[in-house]
């Protein structure tokens, strides 16, 4: 009989670092690769892989993901299946979510009522492809009460993330540190580190009782990877499941084993950069293992006018449904659904979400423009850093981020 599963997305982060595009919602809300949210990408991973049984458990801002995941997200009830938001009800006391591992603990009567073997707890803010039932079958195989899923990267980087450090069988974690300066490289790879990725898989009797003792700990951070993973470790009970081993169907050489944690502007910006390439180092268009979302009845995308300079066109873009390009050039960018370019206009190197409109003879260049701006025309974003960081966010690598709804001046 196969093993019964019970998926945890953890979907509370506030995403302080991606502020303004946070100010009206949660981290893992935010719209993403023109049609998607970052919620988007767990949730297809698990149900293409056929796990159907899923709680988001949600607390910052969460109104936007709570309808986003209602809507979108509907499973047959006929099977027992479903996708469902969790909030903080205060099941332990008048307090809110006081960290992951806290929000698991408050959550006993979701794993009491689907009284799984196994349970999966996924971040719900990254952008990769995985499937799941690989990571489980591994764990199952091992015996160990919890499973961490690295990543290899460089270990010049180590001091950027949190490392897992592994015995001589490459498999048992013997450390698990959070950006360590001394960090030890692999047994069979000296110059790379594992890096965590922020998916777990449990076996569920270790996870409650871990999780319990944790709550007891008035010290603790009540955090996934930085309270209950190490107890495991140091118990000896935790492997590692490397990342590379994973095998999605449809795959490239090119985008296979694409993982990134989009938890600051740039690299938010960065990853949108990755899917506009000839051959994407993310591709979204692998049919193999599609990404869901809601699809709203939009028409087309459509691109008008050529006469003279005023011909819309777009190159190495990505143009979502809705869009109208008019009489204007946009290159390098990643265009929502329902966005206007009005003639004209230059557009280089920009993400433009949802409702944004680009008024005549304006320029955007490397910017991150949120849902419904208003670009009037003549306008400049991009051009002068130094004048736009006086009206806007700027990023660490001089990209300019604009909030929802906010109208630009000319």
């Amino acid at each position: 009989m196969a093993a019964k599963v019970l998926a945890i997305v953890l979907a509370g982060g506030e995403g302080k670092r991606l502020m303004p595009l946070t100010a009206d919602r949660a981290k893992p809300a935010v719209p993403f690769g023109g049609m998607y949210r970052m919620v988007d990408f767990v949730l297809s991973n698990l149900a293409n892989a056929g796990f159907l049984k899923i709680v988001v458990l949600t607390q910052y801002k969460s109104h936007s993901l709570d309808r986003h995941i209602t809507k979108t997200w509907r499973m047959s009830t006929l099977l027992g299946n479903y996708v469902t938001p969790v909030p903080a009800q205060q099941r332990r006391g008048p307090w809110w979510f006081a960290g992951s591992a806290d929000a698991i603990y408050q959550s006993f009567n979701l794993i009491n009522d689907e009284q799984p073997d196994y349970v999966i707890v996924f971040g719900a803010d990254h952008i990769y492809r995985m499937d799941p039932r690989q990571m489980v079958d591994d764990h199952i195989a091992s015996g160990a009460a919890v499973t961490v899923a690295g990543i290899r990267q460089p270990l010049s980087m180590a001091d950027q993330f949190g490392v897992i450090e592994v015995g001589e069988d490459g498999k048992r974690i013997r450390a698990f540190r959070e950006k360590p300066t001394d960090a030890v490289g692999l047994p069979d790879a000296p110059d790379q580190i594992y890096a965590s990725m922020g998916n777990y898989v449990f076996s569920t009797r270790a996870l409650c009782e871990a999780v319990e003792r944790d709550a007891a700990d008035k010290t603790s951070k009540h955090d996934m990877g930085g309270s209950i993973i190490p107890m495991l470790v140091e118990r000896g009970e935790a492997n590692v499941y490397d990342f590379k081993d994973n095998e999605v169907p449809g795959s490239t050489d090119r985008d296979r084993g694409y993982w990134r944690d989009v938890g600051t502007l740039d690299s938010f910006y960065d990853a949108h950069m990755d899917l506009i390439n000839v051959h994407p180092v993310f591709n979204l268009y692998n049919f193999d293992w599609p990404i869901y979302t809601d699809q709203p009845p939009y028409p087309p995308a459509k691109f008008v006018h050529q006469w003279g300079e005023r011909v819309g066109r777009a190159v190495g873009s990505m143009i979502s449904p809705g869009a109208v390009i008019s009489g204007s050039l946009v290159e390098n960018s990643v265009v929502s659904p329902k966005v206007k370019v009005h003639s004209w206009a230059q557009v280089d190197g920009a993400v433009l979400m949802e409702g944004v409109e680009v008024g005549r003879h304006a320029v955007i260049r490397r910017a991150i423009l949120d849902k419904n701006v208003f670009v009037p025309e003549g306008a400049e974003i991009g051009v002068d850093l130094e004048k736009d960081r006086q009206r806007y966010t700027v990023s660490d690598n001089g990209v300019v981020v604009i909030g929802k709804g906010q109208r630009v001046e000319p």
